[in-house]
């Protein structure tokens, strides 16, 4: 914000004079420290006070995914980490801070594998945990005992880190948590994430510990790439890191970052998703439910589509190790992004994000990838019809990864052919590449496109309104807008049960209701059955524009409630 203030101070026509420039950098400044003191954004929203440079954030559109590692003190007891401490009992309390750091020795941790690892799976860079919200630090710090330095293993593990992932050429990021329950503890704070109260005098306390903690990562371990800030207050952390490393790029506490979820729409603001392989953060050894190696790789595809990015986490055992289902998981995506990474690094979303199972992202208006998520048997030829897109006299057709002249053991013609029919693109493709030895690899096929153009120039924007209960069931509410809204007839809505947000990716899948006509202002209506009366549903507003679904962005219908997100 500040330097593009400058630039237009400095670059405007307009005849300010001395006075005028000074009253309005003065106006500037301030409005910028307003910001700054106010900075209240919640952990998945985007902030005012943003000093992202604007190439650290073309850095950042360009990068297909990143890992995450959350790892503490606590991963020995393979539990939630951190928040058990919230609510906990003064004997738990007193062993977790105590004991805990006494045993934790994880002497089988290889930063030079996961980083290679993490490197083969299309990741560009790797963000740590350097402390969490219980305050356990895993790096030599001066600020607090309760630190990595007083464990048996008595080494500061994020050197390791930085230094091993910085060696294979990735981006190195830190997650700090501004909240710490160490320090509330110490000073006979109850532990909370909600009701901190702390007197002026314990704030500055408070407020001072968290700058030097930052001044020590910000100085003490190179170059640090991306910065992920965990809670509040954020105003020291992000105040005290640009400062000291003006090129950091800050994704969480900057911009948008939703949290084990993908938004609903395609949104063109830089944004990344958080998103677990299981359920949990760290290690859970026990009671985990892990989501299939084709499952997170459909996830990073829709990021992709949707004009952002997937952050996917791990967590190490207690040792340090890689649990092997995570380790599995990894691999198959670097399976898969060994044969496709072509969409998805430096791409950018297309004029829409898919055409039913089939998503799109485009290097630039003359290069598509189509990415095919149904399932698709090897030596199958199929045929897709697509709306969003237009062949000219140059057009070319490939597969990723395929020569499609060759198929094993098998005399066929394996071609990509296509043709212009009318407003749609038609496709004739086989799947002609072996990847496993029973020919049913399962993942995405990739067809390229070049020297296309697209069917239109901007689709229309589909909102999702707020529904309310009514005495025959729950009425859903959407609307569209856009210059070419009067191109879309009809719409309806998608809705499938909602049991939390861990929950959301394992859901139900989407029902969809009837079709229903849209009215002259862009608004459409629908009442759902009178079942979903009384129960909590996930739903969105879908429009067809030129044959393909639009999405309207994901709400949440709560009864007897008004709040909805």
């Amino acid at each position: 914000m500040t330097r593009l203030f400058y630039f237009l101070i400095n670059k405007s026509k307009l005849s300010f004079g001395k006075r005028g420039q000074f009253s309005a950098l003065f106006l500037l400044l301030s409005s910028l420290a307003a910001s700054a003191q106010n900075d209240t954004v919640r952990d998945d929203q985007a902030s005012d006070y943003n000093l992202n440079r604007p190439e650290r954030v073309e850095w950042f559109r360009n990068t297909g995914a990143g890992l995450f590692i959350h790892f503490s003190v606590d991963a020995q007891l393979g539990i939630v980490i951190s928040h058990s401490l919230v609510g906990a009992s003064d004997d738990y309390v007193e062993k977790y801070f105590n004991q805990l750091p006494q045993t934790f020795d994880p002497v089988r941790f290889s930063p030079r594998e996961i980083a290679v690892l993490a490197k083969l799976a299309g990741m560009k860079y790797i963000v740590f945990t350097t402390k969490h919200h219980s305050g356990f630090c895993m790096w030599d710090t001066r600020t607090s005992p309760f630190n990595i330095m007083n464990t048996p293993y008595h080494k500061d593990l994020l050197q390791e880190f930085t230094e091993a992932t910085r060696a294979e050429g990735l981006g190195v990021g830190l997650y700090f948590s501004p909240e710490d329950f160490w320090f509330l503890h110490q000073h006979h704070i109850p532990i909370s994430r909600t009701d901190v109260k702390m007197a002026d005098s314990v704030r500055q306390v408070y407020d001072d510990y968290t700058r030097r903690q930052c001044e020590e990562l910000m100085t003490r371990y190179g170059k640090i790439d991306v910065l992920f800030i965990d809670g509040t207050p954020k105003e020291v952390v992000k105040s005290t890191c640009w400062r000291l490393q003006p090129d950091l790029l800050i994704t969480r506490g900057a911009m948008k970052t939703p949290e084990q979820v993908l938004p609903g729409e395609r949104i063109t603001d830089p944004w990344l998703s958080c998103i677990t392989m299981g359920t949990a953060w760290q290690y859970q050894p026990t009671n985990e439910r892990y989501k299939p190696g084709n499952q997170l790789i459909r996830l990073a595809i829709e990021a992709r589509a949707k004009g952002g990015s997937l952050l996917l986490n791990a967590g190490p055992k207690a040792d340090g190790s890689l649990p092997a289902e995570q380790e599995d998981r990894l691999r198959e995506m670097a399976a898969w992004y060994f044969i496709n990474h072509e969409c998805m690094d430096s791409v950018r979303s297309w004029v829409v994000s898919r055409e039913g199972e089939t998503w799109f992202t485009a290097r630039d208006t003359h290069t598509l990838y189509a990415i095919v998520t149904s399932g698709w048997k090897e030596g199958e030829r199929r045929t897709f019809s697509l709306h969003s897109v237009k062949a000219t006299p140059g057009t070319r057709v490939s597969v990723l990864g395929q020569n499609s002249r060759i198929i094993e053991y098998k005399q066929e013609d394996v071609g990509c052919r296509f043709r212009q029919v009318g407003e749609s693109l038609e496709l004739s493709v086989v799947k002609a590449q072996r990847i496993y030895d029973d020919h049913r690899w399962p993942n995405p096929v990739v067809i390229k496109l070049e020297n296309i153009r697209p069917a239109f120039d901007e689709a229309v924007d589909v909102r999702t309104l707020d529904s309310r209960s009514t005495s025959d069931g729950v009425l859903f509410s959407g609307q569209v807008f856009g210059n070419k809204r009067k191109l879309a007839k009809r719409g309806r809505f998608y809705y499938r049960p909602y049991a939390g947000q861990v929950e959301t990716l394992y859901s139900a899948p989407w029902t969809a209701t009837e079709w229903t006509d849209i009215e002259a202002d862009g608004t459409f209506r629908l009442r759902g059955k009178k079942t979903l009366t009384g129960k909590q549903y996930e739903y969105r507003a879908v429009v067809e524009y030129r044959r393909i679904e639009i999405n309207g962005e994901d709400k949440v219908y709560r009864p007897s409630s008004v709040r909805f997100n």
